[in-house]
């Protein structure tokens, strides 16, 4: 399954967690840095609208599905993925890391999110080494000076798998110049994840999340902010829907990752 933007093609590569699991395994025990990101219709729409934003996203390694109409697309086009949110992964990626004796680093947010989200973390995965906990200024820059420090600190720490909570497109740009700065570092970019967790933000609940209702929440929480963001997402669908109709009709073996 894939999107294109001015020529860009941008795959979820990684369809299932199996699959995502397999590889990071691989990675962790190789010490092979990876940037990992999770599209969903909020990002499309900043990658029509950014070209800087769409060639970091073009640099990242794996790219799996967040956002029920990305999968619903994907089901379109008869290529279907798994639904994979940020904010659902993070346990399960710090289960990983901890298997592989990888250091991990929460770099996003608040300093006081991060702390009780490295609190929750640890009591629940034994063994978990959350080596940095690292809160960016209010002007971060992901091209900046700052964002060179943090990546130096990363590599000085032995940073195996770093967790970016600095919201798109942010995080995924700091990922892309990561992966040039801190080879061997893993960046898993994840939103409010780490928010979420914390109790810093209050995420849908479950029910809510079933019914794939989880933007409604948003809106309902934050009007003044999310109801912009789901009005340009909304705008996008009948054309992407478009594109996932005619990846169905192409032939199985044509353009198909």
């Amino acid at each position: 399954m894939h999107f294109m933007f001015h020529g860009q093609r941008i795959a979820i590569n990684v369809p299932t967690w199996a699959a995502l699991e397999a590889e990071l395994r691989q990675r962790f025990a190789s010490g092979q840095g990876f940037a990992l990101a999770t599209v969903n219709l909020d990002h499309l729409v900043k990658m029509a609208a950014s070209p800087g934003f769409l060639d970091a996203y073009a640099t990242q390694d794996l790219v799996v599905a967040d956002g029920h109409p990305i999968v619903w697309m994907s089901r379109l086009a008869r290529q279907p993925v798994d639904l994979m949110q940020g904010a659902n992964m993070i346990l399960p990626l710090c289960q990983l890391a901890a298997q592989a004796q990888v250091p991990v680093a929460l770099v996003g947010s608040t300093q006081v999110a991060l702390e009780d989200a490295a609190g929750i973390l640890q009591g629940q995965v034994a063994g978990l080494n959350i080596a940095m906990r690292l809160a960016p200024s209010g002007v971060f820059d992901p091209m900046g000076e700052e964002a060179g420090h943090i990546l130096q600190q990363l590599n000085g720490d032995g940073i195996g798998l770093c967790f970016l909570a600095l919201g798109a497109p942010k995080q995924e740009i700091f990922a892309a110049r990561g992966r040039q700065l801190s080879p061997g570092v893993g960046f898993a970019s994840i939103g409010a994840g780490l928010d979420f967790l914390g109790g810093h933000q209050h995420r849908a609940p479950v029910w809510m999340r079933r019914l794939a209702l989880e933007w409604l929440w948003r809106i309902v929480s934050s009007p003044m902010r999310m109801v912009p963001r789901y009005a340009r997402c909304f705008a996008i669908l009948p054309g992407q829907f478009r594109q996932a109709w005619l990846l169905r009709k192409r032939p199985p073996s044509a353009g198909r990752q």
